[in-house]
């Protein structure tokens, strides 16, 4: 991707996209890719960086929903284990098969738990990426060895996917811009444009790097934003409702030897009625989530410290190694975009994480709710009313079969599984230039040749793009990233030409939100 490039398509004022998409997280970067599957011209306009907010802080689970199997919601589980077999076909450098051992303390959870699972198998069809069956205490521990004993009769394996969540929307991103599409980050939309019947015509853009305005025209105009939908939906009508309820969600990373082995843990049913995920990531173990209601949507969100103590006090009461403040490599925080509820004391964890397509008056068309499973379903479903908006015949979506950047059948070991096909043009950089094969940081295998490589062709243009969603240092060990940040700046200067004061300007900028990934002891 080139932004300067992407820049010049929207200098020319007249001409006329077909959608305009408001937002560079999962659920925008989803309708940019069902368009441009359908022929029609995209622009993506993301004001921070892609997968800035929550797209870059789930749990890294790509999964059909196995609670909201437990709750009834049958749909966005068929909906969401069709996405997911899909996937991991479509991305397999992005997504990976993970087995999951719920522990079994009683003879009735072996049966509900089993029973649930076949059918949540079942309902996969030839999508099914694994079969659920139950495993000995001796088997349990042998698995998870990090895990209590006492009490324990056994376990229940399941299957779920795996995904990097920044890395898969840049991928999304890359997808969209190979066949065509604008995209664009650092491009804020500070007011919609209307006719004189109130229809929307068009948006005023500023680039965030250079504050140059721009007047785009189109067809259609989504408001993907998340947790801001609200801001965009003020914006087209200062008295409309709030619809947005924040809830946020944090986790912990700790290192993998707190638990051990290759499989995830499940806690189905915490003390207070939330799930809880051990998750082997990149080398480290993701420990959340919890559900947390806000009010006021962050960019940079941060974790309480109720939070923070919920994690490790849950955590502790089923692992032999009781993870401390102290052991804490990063703490990340994400806020989910939850229907608001018309009832007072509505419980979160009942709000349907099913996605809604809403069409307002000026035709402004809002995507909210959802869940990232389910981006590419989402963005068709969102997609589709562009022929009652526009009047114009619509094509069939071809999103679903779409192979994603990177994509290749023989993927790269270690650390380079996450760019596919591009490894090998990474590992040529530092071939031509062997002083690009230096490590960014002693602790992790990534080199010096993949700064080089976002900023050319994965457009990161500041120092947090690369550590948190290129690389992903940030949220596996917070103090590394710091760091790692100069040496970093350093070399992004020169591929941008930037001088002294920019990197200045960037450490101090970094330091600013690295230093709320760090939990103080």
């Amino acid at each position: 991707m080139n932004r300067e490039e992407n820049i010049r398509q929207i200098s020319d004022s007249s001409r006329t996209w077909d959608i305009a998409v408001i937002g560079g997280g999962s659920s925008g970067l989803g309708v940019a890719l069902d368009a441009i599957s359908r022929g029609l011209s995209v622009i993506l306009l993301e004001k921070a960086d892609f997968a800035k907010g929550t797209s870059s802080r789930s749990t890294k689970l790509v999964h059909g929903g196995v609670r909201y199997l437990a709750q009834g919601d049958i749909g966005l589980v068929l909906e969401a284990l069709k996405e997911r077999g899909k996937l991991l076909q479509n991305a397999p450098h992005l997504t990976s098969n993970q087995p999951f051992i719920i522990p079994i303390y009683s003879w009735f959870d072996r049966i509900q738990y089993n029973t649930g699972l076949k059918i949540y198998d079942w309902m996969a069809g030839k999508l099914r990426i694994g079969k659920s069956h139950f495993i000995s205490k001796e088997e349990t521990l042998e698995r998870l060895p990090g895990i209590k004993s006492t009490g324990l009769l056994g376990g229940v394996v399941y299957y779920d996917g795996q995904f990097d969540d920044a890395r898969l929307a840049l991928a999304i991103a890359m997808t969209a811009d190979d066949a065509g599409a604008c995209i664009l980050n650092y491009a804020s939309v500070r007011s919609l444009i209307k006719d004189k019947n109130g229809k929307l015509t068009g948006l005023k853009v500023r680039d965030e790097l250079d504050k140059t305005n721009y007047t785009l025209k189109a067809k259609m105009i989504v408001n993907a934003t998340g947790v801001f939908a609200d801001k965009i939906l003020q914006m087209d009508n200062p008295d409309a409702a709030k619809m947005i309820q924040p809830s946020q969600g944090i986790h912990l990373v700790l290192d993998l030897d707190f638990l051990g082995g290759k499989d995830a843990l499940m806690i189905p049913k915490t003390k207070d009625g939330r799930i809880l995920f051990a998750v082997p990531w990149h080398g480290k173990l993701v420990v959340g989530t919890t559900d947390t209601l806000r009010e006021k949507a962050k960019l940079e969100p941060q974790a309480l410290q109720k939070e923070i103590d919920f994690v490790l006090e849950t955590a502790a009461g089923y692992l032999t190694k009781e993870p401390t403040r102290a052991d804490v490599k990063a703490v990340f925080a994400g806020l989910r975009p939850l229907a608001r509820p018309k009832e007072e004391g509505a419980k979160t964890k009942e709000i349907s994480r099913s996605h809604k397509v809403i069409v307002s008056e000026s035709n402004l068309v809002t995507l909210t709710g959802g869940k990232w499973t389910t981006f590419r379903k989402m963005g068709e479903d969102t997609v589709n009313h562009y022929q009652e908006i526009t009047k114009e015949l619509l094509a069939p979506s071809e999103s679903f079969e779409m192979k994603l950047h990177g994509y290749t059948s023989t993927l790269p070991g270690g650390h380079w599984t996450v760019y596919g096909s591009d490894a090998a043009k990474i590992q040529k950089l530092a071939e031509n230039r062997p002083e690009l094969a230096e490590k960014i940081h002693p602790d992790f295998p990534n080199i010096l040749a993949e700064v080089v490589w976002s900023v050319r062709e994965e457009m990161a243009v500041k120092v947090e793009d690369i550590l948190s969603r290129r690389i992903r240092m940030l949220i596996l060990d917070a103090q590394a990233a710091l760091d790692s940040a100069e040496k970093v700046a350093k070399i992004m200067a020169q591929e941008l030409q930037k001088d002294n004061d920019w990197i200045e300007q960037e450490l101090v900028d970094f330091r600013k939100v690295g230093e709320k990934y760090l939990i103080k002891a």
